[in-house]
């Protein structure tokens, strides 16, 4: 089985969806997760997804909006929902295309600070390629690959989302002492270590560090 990490970015507007893009546009709502997307027999989507901020104003567009037939919501701060919605035709089209290709999406799914979706697919490179076809044929979304590569169960999507290069160089950074206070590693240091230039090394640790920080803060 392989994995595929990729940023799904809608054009032309925030979200894939109408609700979604009102829910984007609300500045009182924080998306912050899908936990299950499902198609269901009746061809309207079942949805259990995570968000912060207002609730209430949750409810108020939930409650306005024609696309959607039921909803629940629980908690407080960091608070969940389940709803059951009509899709729109291209929604629909993706989670056929995951349910008849043998295509899974590894959950959560989380949003990024742009609102886009960052997601992780597993699969074969068969079902891969016919992922690409629909992202070529959908004309409203940027499909960009963060990683792929064989998927091993025990492997967390933070260790995925960075490459083995940049996971030798951080490990190394962190058993010299690089990021103690005060710091005992430099970055000539970890370069004797794994090999290559201090201004190489740099490199990978500001691209590990941001791949990091993007999956704590979520």
């Amino acid at each position: 089985m392989r994995y595929l990490t990729a940023l799904v970015k809608p054009d032309g507007g925030a979200a894939f969806h109408p609700l979604g893009e009102e829910l984007t546009d609300d500045p009182s709502i924080r998306r912050r997760a899908i936990h299950h997307l499902e198609l269901l027999e009746d061809d309207t989507v079942l949805l259990f997804a995570e968000a912060s901020g207002s609730k209430e104003r949750y409810k108020q567009i939930m409650e306005d909006s024609s696309y959607v037939l039921s909803y629940l919501t629980a908690g407080e701060d960091r608070w969940m929902a389940v709803s059951q919605f009509e899709p729109t035709e291209a929604v629909h089209r993706s989670l056929k295309l995951q349910q008849e290709s043998l295509l899974v999406i590894e959950t959560p799914i989380h949003f990024t600070s742009e609102n886009h979706l960052k997601v992780t697919y597993l699969g074969t490179d068969e079902t891969f390629s016919k992922l690409y076809e629909y992202a070529e044929e959908m004309d409203q979304l940027t499909f960009e690959v963060l990683g792929m590569g064989d998927y091993e169960s025990d492997k967390s999507s933070l260790n995925r989302m960075i490459t083995p290069r940049q996971e030798e160089v951080l490990e190394a950074a962190v058993d010299l002492g690089y990021y103690r206070e005060p710091r005992q590693a430099s970055l000539e240091d970890i370069s004797e270590i794994v090999g290559i230039s201090p201004g190489t090394v740099g490199e990978h640790l500001r691209k590990a560090e941001e791949r990091v920080f993007s999956e704590l803060v979520h």
